[in-house]
């Protein structure tokens, strides 16, 4: 890859110099771009093609949650390469993890911008984790060139790319939170491919409930009335939930799989369990259906006359998106040609750990289209094959442009950054 060439002094551009930048409004970012941004669109257009095979060769080799270790390499081979760092590898207590800094001193503001890279049983990636992994190396790397060429422009700001391994179910960047990869982090950010262009969509908090029946088993045509069916218990756990939907808030969904449902036709199950998937449009709601959802399992431990052991494992909380910034990134999209919403309410929603960080840092998770409305979705084998189509790279080289320049907007904007850091606050208060 060939770096661009070094510039020097100040860009002068449709508005004059690099310093009107943090005067020009959102009005303004729709229709005209910047020196800087015109910068950063070269920067990445010239490293595209290195960023398609980035995200062509993990989406040819999936791996699942914690088990990235060839998409953790050449994400770190490619953004070292690129952005001329180092790549700190394993990270935070996560093998898989990893991240590089861009002035890892620095006294003003920092910027993360997370890649994920896990892909998912059988449909591989289809959530579209390659795209963000390169669109996050592109935007970073971007911004990596221009402050090495001219350390002026950002004003002592840093810039981390973190690569946050098992989203699908594995919580990596809840890992990361813990082991205080965000601390000191002003602000955070990525996309995500999705049906259409969204900047502020919700995700669903979230837990996962095990529920384990143990009974006593028995000859079920000889001795039927010996026994005390754990199997029994799991079906009307079932039932019982599905008798308490009618009592769920807008937005609630839950669902669940037997795990274990006995061992033969003939035998009353001794031993029985499922999982239940519960989510809610914050963690107040979440946990009062997770009320519900256990009193239904112990109702029918009661009703069975077997016992229950309940586990849960920690799921994420819902997103609560920054609007400045998003709104910011929202200004970008429409200047590189895109027509984003706010949101759609009739999109579904899922769940991720983003939603931790967004309650940790003022963070946006927008979503980009790689496909037409409603032709297909994530965790489908169609949006799959999205994820490596030409479509689906050029809609992430417009989302790591559009990254980097809400990036550098929001280092040397003071006003952005007083919006971002009250709003994320006030959303904290509200949700207290």
């Amino acid at each position: 890859m060939q770096l661009l060439g070094t510039f020097r002094g100040t860009f002068e551009g449709p508005r004059g110099t690099l310093g009107s930048l943090t005067a020009m409004n959102s009005t303004d970012r729709s229709t005209r771009a910047s020196a800087l941004d015109l910068r950063i669109d070269q920067a990445i257009d010239a490293m595209k093609d290195r960023l398609a095979e980035l995200a062509l060769k993990i989406h040819s080799h999936p791996e699942l949650r914690f088990e990235e270790h060839r998409a953790a390499a050449w994400i770190s081979e490619t953004a070292g390469s690129l952005a001329g760092v180092s790549v700190e590898r394993p990270f935070g207590g996560l093998e898989t993890a990893l991240r590089a800094r861009v002035n890892a001193d620095a006294t003003g503001a920092r910027v993360a911008i997370l890649a994920e890279y896990d892909a998912l049983p059988h449909v591989g990636h289809a959530c579209g984790h390659n795209l963000i992994a390169a669109g996050a190396v592109g935007a970073f790397c971007a911004l990596a060139q221009i402050a090495r060429e001219n350390p002026a422009v950002f004003d002592g700001a840093g810039f981390d790319l973190v690569g946050t391994p098992a989203e699908e179910g594995g919580g990596g960047k809840i890992t990361l939170i813990d082991a205080g990869a965000f601390r000191g982090v002003d602000c955070a950010m990525m996309f995500h491919p999705f049906d259409r262009d969204l900047l502020a969509h919700p995700t669903l908090a979230n837990v996962w409930l095990q529920f384990e029946f143990r009974g006593k088993a028995s000859h079920a045509a000889i001795a039927p009335w010996d026994g005390e069916s754990a199997l029994s218990a799991v079906t009307n756990t079932f039932h019982l939930i599905d008798s308490q939907r009618v009592h769920f808030r807008d937005g609630v969904r839950v669902h669940g799989y037997v795990t274990n449902g006995g061992e033969a036709v003939n035998i009353i199950a001794a031993k029985a369990s499922c999982e239940f998937s519960v989510r809610a449009t914050n963690v107040r709601e979440l946990e009062r259906v997770r009320a519900i959802v256990e009193r239904c399992a112990k109702a029918a431990a009661m009703a069975g006359d077997v016992t229950l052991e309940i586990s849960a494992r920690r799921g994420y909380k819902d997103l609560s998106n920054n609007m400045p910034l998003a709104d910011t990134f929202g200004a970008h999209m429409k200047a590189l040609g895109r027509a984003p919403k706010r949101t759609d309410p009739n999109a579904g929603a899922g769940s991720t750990d983003m939603g931790d960080v967004s309650h940790a840092v003022p963070s946006i998770h927008p979503w980009v289209a790689i496909c037409d409305e409603n032709e297909t979705t994530c965790h489908q084998h169609a949006f799959a094959k999205c994820a490596a189509s030409p479509r689906g790279i050029d809609a992430m080289i417009v989302a790591a442009k559009a990254m980097a320049r809400t990036a550098a907007d929001f280092v040397r904007d003071e006003s952005l950054r007083k919006r971002a850091r009250e709003a994320f606050e006030e959303s904290e208060g509200a949700a207290s």
